[in-house]
């Protein structure tokens, strides 16, 4: 028989734990002198904490585990729960991944925004335009490309004639951020408004904005550092937003499969504060 510290020595378990383990019925010790309450475990209990501490490397719960003890270590018992365990292990190891996906574009990101300020900010008109238009709810803001192609199949057709500059651009209306079920518009300038609006494609006239348009080249990861730049310059020139914010694509992946080469200039309508809000 051994005294708790010493069975605590040869099983390289603290004292500690073992208190634990006799209170949740787990390892509870071979005797106990009701004199002193000393307890005593015995050579043979090496080999249940042994079994306990593999079992809690693999990642099982201590009930799990006593469930195991108290079924004598059936196989079918061991099994079940290995294969949960395996399951779980596999959704930890996706979590991973994503978590180091994360990571990686977190880096990217602080990057960028170690360089946010070189951003150049300016005020500028948005003209008066004709554009062909689509607006649409769509999944999520990566889903923007079906928009584009169900504008591109319409107006391809009717032999549309662009505008010298096109102005392609999305718009975002929501009034607030969205994960899902966004609500995006997609125009492209053009020459006139005279053809057939169907198919949810409408051909109408742009009235001209004022906005703060910052270009951006390379990937939208940078949009964060952006919104934050962008947001200081609103402040310290005392203007506020009014309208929804867009994007214009002066180079973008219809053309360029590298988003490295990519030009975005992000606009946000604006005008003079207003002093009494």
């Amino acid at each position: 028989m051994f005294q708790i510290g010493e069975f605590s020595k040869l099983a390289n378990v603290s004292i500690r734990s073992l208190r634990h383990y006799d209170k949740i019925g787990l390892l509870i010790p071979e005797k106990i002198n009701t004199e002193t309450n000393y307890r005593y475990y015995s050579a043979k209990q090496l080999q249940t904490i042994n079994k306990i501490q593999k079992l809690k490397e693999i990642g099982l719960s201590l009930s799990v585990i006593n469930e195991i003890l108290t079924s004598g270590s059936d196989a079918k018992t061991i099994q079940s729960h290995f294969a949960i365990r395996e399951l779980e292990l596999q959704e930890e190891l996706e979590t991973i991944k994503q978590q180091s996906l994360l990571l990686e574009s977190s880096l990217a990101v602080l990057k960028e925004d170690s360089a946010k300020w070189n951003y150049h900010i300016i005020k500028k008109e948005i003209p008066e335009r004709f554009v062909a238009s689509i607006r649409d709810t769509i999944p999520a803001f990566a889903s923007e490309g079906l928009l584009w192609e169900r504008l591109y199949a319409e107006i391809i057709p009717q032999q549309v004639h662009f505008a010298k500059e096109p102005y392609s651009m999305a718009i975002f209306h929501d009034e607030a951020y969205r994960e899902a079920d966004v609500d995006v518009e997609v125009q492209v300038a053009i020459k006139t408004a005279d053809y057939e609006s169907r198919n949810g494609i409408f051909f109408k006239e742009a009235s001209a904005v004022t906005v703060a348009s910052v270009i951006i080249n390379g990937s939208y990861e940078q949009m964060t550092a952006v919104t934050e730049t962008v947001a200081i310059w609103l402040e310290n020139h005392n203007y506020q937003l009014s309208g929804p914010m867009f994007n214009i694509y002066h180079v973008s992946i219809a053309t360029e499969p590298n988003q490295e080469n990519w030009v975005t200039e992000a606009c946000f309508p604006i005008k003079e504060e207003n002093h009494e809000i």
